[in-house]
């Protein structure tokens, strides 16, 4: 199923409205569908191995695209007791990140602002005779992955009729850390309970996007292997060019449902509603769009509604299933766009990448539907550019002001499939949401 409209005189309509804007010079991302391909996937490798050049988060093992999968190192820690594993993506000292090979997001620092459950205060204990490795983390909180993960479509398949996470975080459960007596804030997801062996079919033990756990190899004097875990990955856009992400935990149930994460409602109380680049806030911004074109083969497929209908978002995350695995391959993800980017040459742009994005819904208008201009979107200010300049093609959810609906999702970056995102199709035009003057940047 598709919203594309055929009606030449539709056609007709999107044609000039999308000349006109680039004759002005505004950026609106208004495509014509008529020159799209015949394939709804994005850009790039989408087989075999990723290059390690590829890969922005340079701890990853590997990023097999026929497995729609990434590959991390599992560290190990401890919750009441019981054996958890988790990951680690993003620190906010950059030295420590370097010496992790993980990725620098020094707006992680800001995340306990306001908001002390926001990050745990984690303890290391040795293990008895540790001559080389790892100590435990002792953790304040943990998710519970016993939920099923429930989906069921809506009436306009967004909102699902029924949304219930596989993942629901206990009270002190949050992903980012500190060690006691640090100042320094990672990131780590925990993605399985228990010592094993662990379900990756229907993920009683493990988090949803968890498609295989692999042992640690046998250590020899002076050495240390860490086991890992093979992680589902998502399509999405920044600044023009396909990238890869993981999502870990939200603090929205129904996106945590979508997105196959942790629910961690604590996560909506990080600093600030509607904070992007100003000072003490963590967050950065993600564009979901609610009611993008649908249709598995449809090169302008994207959004919510798409993920649903034509991603297999009903269905457990299994490497058993080839027909859900070879969906996310083809662009069955809600294909959102990212804002900042580590590998942006504008130093204000990559040093404010942040893995906790706040979500900007994105509703496209009957008119726009009509017109057949509701085409995929994959650049931040050509997102900003047609909602500040075309409130009538371009809303919030229901007609509201477009902006921040304060749903967090923790989404660390993995890699870009093409080219590396260095630079925004677009400027951004007076009246967008561009919270720092740039031009002290450029």
């Amino acid at each position: 199923m598709t919203h594309m409209h055929t009606s030449r005189r539709w056609a007709m309509g999107a044609v000039a409205l999308a000349a006109s804007a680039t004759a002005l010079g505004l950026g609106l991302g208004l495509s014509n569908p008529s020159t799209a391909t015949s394939s709804a996937g994005t850009a790039g490798q989408s087989t075999g191995l990723l290059p390690k050049s590829k890969i922005i988060l340079e701890s990853t093992v590997e990023v097999n695209l026929t497995h729609h999968s990434a590959t991390l190192p599992l560290h190990k820690g401890r919750f009441h007791g019981e054996t958890v594993w988790y990951v680690i993506t993003e620190a906010s000292d950059e030295g420590a990140a370097r010496n992790l090979n993980v990725n620098f997001a020094p707006k992680l620092a800001n995340v306990g602002i306001g908001c002390p459950v926001c990050v745990q205060d984690v303890s290391l204990t040795t293990p008895p005779g540790n001559k080389f490795g790892e100590a435990v983390a002792q953790f304040q909180g943990a998710p519970d992955f016993s939920p099923t993960r429930v989906l069921k479509a809506g009436p306009n398949a967004f909102p699902p009729a029924v949304a219930k996470p596989g993942g629901v975080a206990s009270r002190r459960y949050s992903p980012f850390i500190k060690f006691r007596g640090s100042t320094t804030v990672y990131n780590t997801p925990i993605v399985a309970t228990g010592n094993g062996p662990f379900d990756v079919v229907h993920h009683s033990d493990t988090a949803d996007r968890v498609l295989k756990i692999n042992p640690a190899k046998k250590a020899g004097p002076g050495q240390f292997f860490a086991p890992s875990v093979e992680l589902l990955i998502i399509n999405g856009f920044d600044s023009g060019q396909p990238i890869l992400y993981i999502s870990t935990e939200s603090s929205d149930a129904i996106t945590a449902t979508l997105e196959r994460a942790t629910f961690v409602p604590s996560l909506g109380k990080t600093p600030f509603s509607g904070g992007d680049d100003f000072a003490g806030s963590v967050r950065e911004r993600i564009f979901p769009f609610v009611n993008g074109q649908t249709g598995a083969d449809n090169p302008q497929a994207q959004g919510l509604a798409h993920l649903i209908l034509d991603g297999h978002a009903d269905e457990d995350a299994d490497l058993g299933n080839t027909a859900f695995i070879q969906s996310q391959r083809n662009g069955g993800d809600s294909l959102n766009v990212q804002g900042d980017f580590p590998t942006l040459t504008d130093p204000h742009r990559k040093f404010a990448y942040s893995p906790l994005w706040e979500a900007q819904l994105s509703q496209w208008t009957d008119k726009a539907v009509s017109l057949g201009l509701n085409t995929r979107q994959t650049d931040e200010f050509e997102i900003l550019n047609l909602a500040a300049s075309r409130p009538d093609l371009l809303t919030g959810p229901e007609g509201v002001p477009f902006g921040s609906t304060n749903v967090l999702i923790n989404c660390p970056v993995i890699a870009f499939t093409d080219q590396m995102p260095t630079e925004d199709l677009v400027e951004p035009i007076a009246g967008a949401q561009v919270e720092t003057d740039r031009s002290f940047v450029r």
